[in-house]
């Protein structure tokens, strides 16, 4: 019994861990096209200066987190464009946009520490998504 237990505590530390981030990114596949349309494609623009308006990863990043609440995540956005800078008319028009979002999950326990000895798993478990939009067609997932 003394050998079998602790391996048995960790092995359901593990299992707990692992539905806990299989549960959190169910729900982030979910949840991030559907604000990356609806943010990505008409950002808010009040207060904003004009070259950024169609950047909205702060919108996009700060509804994933709401959306997140029940769980203990980190949410990081990152946007990128498809066009070539270039100085033409057309760089006015603005093109396919990428949008990166990124989940961040410490397993539990992460932070525990008895009599000096860190507790815990050192990883950081991580879940990606992508999104490409057409900024002037909205709806349009590519």
């Amino acid at each position: 019994m003394a050998v079998v237990a602790p391996v048995l505590i960790v092995l359901a530390l593990i299992a707990y861990n692992l539905m806990l981030f299989l549960s959190a990114s169910a729900r982030f596949d979910r949840v991030v096209p559907d604000i990356v349309i609806a943010q990505g494609v008409s950002p808010q623009t009040a207060g904003v200066d004009p070259g950024s308006v169609l950047d909205a990863s702060g919108v996009i990043q700060a509804q994933i987190a709401s959306a997140m609440e029940g769980y203990e995540v980190e949410i990081e956005v990152s946007s990128s464009s498809s066009e070539n800078a270039s100085s033409s008319m057309l760089s006015l028009v603005g093109s396919l946009r990428t949008y990166r979002c990124t989940m961040r999950m410490r397993p539990w326990p992460s932070g525990l520490s008895i009599a000096g000895v860190e507790l815990g798993a050192p990883a950081v478990l991580e879940h990606e998504r992508a999104v490409t939009i057409d900024p002037w067609r909205p709806g349009v997932v590519v």
